[in-house]
């Protein structure tokens, strides 16, 4: 077989893998905008800006911790100021921007969080065995750090 191609099984494995991270990805962030409003896109800045930045961020750090190119942060983000979550700043010292988490962007996160983590609990952490947790567990390290290894390698 052509290491090139995948067989049948392969090809299933892949496609259920993906199936289901989509599923019950999806299922997390519709219950989250449901009761909160957020998009995924809102979310994730909100998240980034407290977890990464402790409220703050250059613009371009956000970016990248997100996988997004500038532009299309820059558009989100001027939605979220419009509706009060974010704000941006020019940094004194340079070019650079920075994207402040507002009052009501840390109210919004703090009601979406309890909302977020229910809803990971049910569609997903609920389902799994400690063998299941071990397993998926492993599996992460090991694609990670091969992830990580070849991230240099533009094959896909």
């Amino acid at each position: 077989m052509n290491m090139n191609e995948l067989n049948e099984v392969e090809m299933r494995i892949w496609n259920m893998w993906k199936g289901s991270f989509k599923q019950i990805f999806g299922r997390v962030v519709k219950e989250m905008s449901e009761y909160t409003g957020l998009s995924e896109g809102d979310f994730g800045v909100l998240d980034r800006l407290v977890q990464f930045g402790n409220g703050k961020l250059r613009q371009q750090e956000l970016a990248e911790s997100m996988g997004w190119d500038k532009s299309r942060l820059s558009h989100h983000l001027t939605r979220m100021e419009k509706r009060g979550l974010v704000l941006r700043k020019p940094l004194d010292t340079d070019r650079g921007v920075q994207v402040i988490i507002t009052s009501a962007g840390k109210s919004a996160l703090d009601d979406a969080l309890p909302i977020v983590s229910k809803a990971i609990r049910k569609h997903f952490l609920d389902l799994l065995t400690d063998q299941d947790i071990d397993s998926i567990t492993k599996l992460a390290e090991r694609t990670k750090k091969n992830a990580s290894l070849s991230c240099k390698d533009p094959s896909p």
